[in-house]
């Protein structure tokens, strides 16, 4: 089985040679590693010109504006039977490749794989990053794991049969996250995707709230834009459907949690409290699972970043579905060097 990693990037200057470095560490080696340059003008061609014929960089001169062209280009190039999907801002685990291996081999049946994305500690709004990831892996894509039906394909942390994508996925580049475009496709060829929650990467999520605001964004416009996209398939009784349902439940949850304390002060603070006492277990529970001291130490403030949510929840329900605007471009956030030191004790080969 030839395996190969396809990495799209735009200026990613600051974290692009970790991400490398982390591929040449896998316990089981890429045979194939391929970066799509879409128009960086930082110094990412530099960078990726250092590691001469290791890696295969595919050029585009100017940005086209959306991940999934530079993504459908460099499919063109992949010669692996299996490819991996991660981006330049992610870390993949040493054993990432070796875990996807084992699960195309001894499961012939499935067409893609989802791995398990933990985030790179930084500060208190990356640690509440992790307090979600927690959430969304560990409850709802475990619950979906056992239905059957995965909701995303991280698309820093997944894999596909190549034959299989090249014949039952299209570049349509109308949503803004690709990722879960091309997790809808599979379910509508009633597909096998598998959650491995031993293919870990690790992604730079944003450190600021300006840089956050902007990825809930696009994440949860793209989000309403695939629903709106997949309507024939989510009106099948199948469990695209019952996933879909996700989107009501996140109405009604925003929508109560915003509007309650203008309507009853005394009911918000009494469902606040509870929800307080959620966050601290769910603290404890990541300090302990994912050796993380400083979530028990930010656990407090993962109510202010639900609430936050919720109203970003509700301005791209508004935006996308209501007024039908249409949003799309890459994201950059302003990327922060990692702290090797602590990535090295995790078992991630890093350039000194």
């Amino acid at each position: 089985m030839k395996i190969s990693i396809l990495i799209p990037c735009h200026n990613e200057e600051k974290f692009i040679r970790h991400c490398l470095e982390s591929c040449f560490g896998q316990t089981r080696p890429a045979d194939e590693i391929l970066v799509v340059d879409d128009g960086s003008t930082d110094q990412t061609p530099q960078i990726l010109a250092e590691f001469g014929d290791k890696i295969k960089v595919v050029t585009i001169a100017r940005a086209t504006g959306n991940k999934s062209y530079a993504q459908e280009l460099g499919l063109t190039h992949i010669t692996g039977d299996i490819f991996a999907v991660t981006d330049g801002d992610t870390i993949l685990d040493k054993d990432f490749l070796k875990r996807v291996e084992i699960d195309f081999l001894n499961e012939p049946e499935i067409a893609a794989v989802g791995g398990y994305v933990k985030s790179i500690r930084n500060n208190w709004l990356t640690a509440c990053r992790e307090l979600d990831y927690i959430i969304g892996q560990d409850l709802y894509k475990f619950a979906q794991s056992i239905i059957g039906h995965m909701f995303v394909i991280p698309g820093c942390a997944g894999a596909f049969r190549t034959d299989i994508f090249k014949k039952y996925i299209r570049f349509e580049h109308d949503t803004i996250t690709e990722d879960l475009d091309f997790t809808y496709k599979l379910h509508d060829k009633y597909l096998k995707i598998k959650f491995d929650r031993r293919a870990i990467s690790w992604t730079q999520d944003p450190a600021t709230l300006h840089s956050y605001v902007n990825q809930m964004r696009r994440w949860l416009g793209g989000g309403w834009q695939n629903l709106l996209k997949h309507l024939r398939l989510v009106s099948r009784p199948t469990g695209a459907l019952i996933l879909s349902m996700m989107y009501l439940e996140g109405l009604a949850f925003s929508l109560f949690l915003i509007l309650l304390p203008l309507f009853n002060i005394i009911l918000f603070i009494k469902f606040v409290i509870p929800y307080l006492f959620f966050s601290m277990i769910l603290g404890v529970y990541g300090a302990i699972s994912h050796r993380r001291l400083d979530l028990l130490i930010f656990w407090p403030l993962h109510p202010f970043v639900v609430f936050l949510n919720a109203v970003i929840f509700l301005e791209q329900f508004f935006k996308v579905v209501i007024l039908k605007r249409k949003v799309f471009g890459w994201f950059t956030p302003e990327r922060i060097v990692p702290d090797t030191g602590s990535l090295r004790r995790k078992g991630i080969l890093l350039p000194d």
